[in-house]
């Protein structure tokens, strides 16, 4: 694949939490790209559901990437990393072995109906009061996720470090932000302690280059599991999230 002249775009806002994993893994790979907010569920002039960027992305779902050389536009969060990790050669996250990248991917696939309750459930009816989610939802989503921690705790955490094997993968990025978010030091609305092996794997993933920069946006929001956050407050935690990516980009386009 032949050099870009300009850099990626990746489309979306840091506190989303597939947004924070491509981002992650772009910032861990020290790949360049340009961040244009585009606000979730809006119709404003910078809203997923405007139709400029609807014309981009049909479903009006962040993340969405764009190559300026090229016009290739790509939506969703599992199917971006995949696409980065092969055009580039990532085989070290994204295993060149059939059944190395398989057991990868079975995650990816497990992750969207189990692991990613975790925001449905107890996440978004903080920050998104408009969404009017069903308190019947809320408790279905977290059994959910204590089903799938259950899951990692006793199955893909038992003897291996990470979730597809000893090294790390894009299936770790995808799983950590969306458990990592619920942790103490972040939002605080979830208890680990019936899970061990899941803590020993959130503590090893803090120590994963950029983490702290792509985790910016929750240090910043801090502790919501008493007093949800009023809009300003995600505002400016996004605008501060930026401004640690964007500087972070500068340091690497420096080099």
């Amino acid at each position: 694949m032949a050099n870009p002249t300009r850099p990626l775009i990746l489309y979306g806002v840091p506190f989303s939490q597939p947004v924070r994993a491509v981002m992650w893994l772009m910032l861990y790979k020290r790949m360049p790209f340009e961040m244009v907010l585009i606000n979730p569920g809006s119709r404003g002039e910078t809203g997923s559901r405007n139709p400029a960027f609807l014309a981009k992305n049909p479903g009006g779902t962040i993340p969405t990437i764009e190559e300026p050389d090229t016009g290739f536009v790509l939506g969703e969060a599992h199917a971006i990393m995949g696409y980065l990790c092969n055009t580039h050669g990532w085989d070290d996250v994204y295993p060149a072995d059939h059944r190395a990248r398989a057991k990868v991917d079975w995650y990816l696939h497990y992750h969207h109906r189990n692991v990613r309750d975790a925001s449905v459930g107890l996440v978004a009816p903080r920050i998104r009061k408009d969404l009017n989610i069903p308190e019947a939802t809320q408790e279905s989503a977290r059994r959910t996720l204590t089903n799938a921690l259950r899951v990692l705790e006793e199955g893909w955490f038992a003897d291996s470090r990470f979730l597809a094997g000893p090294e790390l993968t894009i299936a770790d990025f995808a799983a950590y932000v969306e458990i990592g978010q619920l942790k103490p030091g972040f939002t605080n609305v979830y208890d680990f302690e019936a899970f061990p092996n899941v803590r020993r794997w959130m503590d090893d993933m803090t120590k994963v280059d950029e983490h702290d920069t792509v985790h910016v946006v929750l240090a910043e929001l801090g502790d919501i599991s008493v007093e949800p956050p009023v809009m300003e407050t995600i505002r400016n935690a996004n605008k501060s999230a930026l401004r640690a990516v964007n500087a972070k980009l500068e340091e690497l386009t420096a080099d």
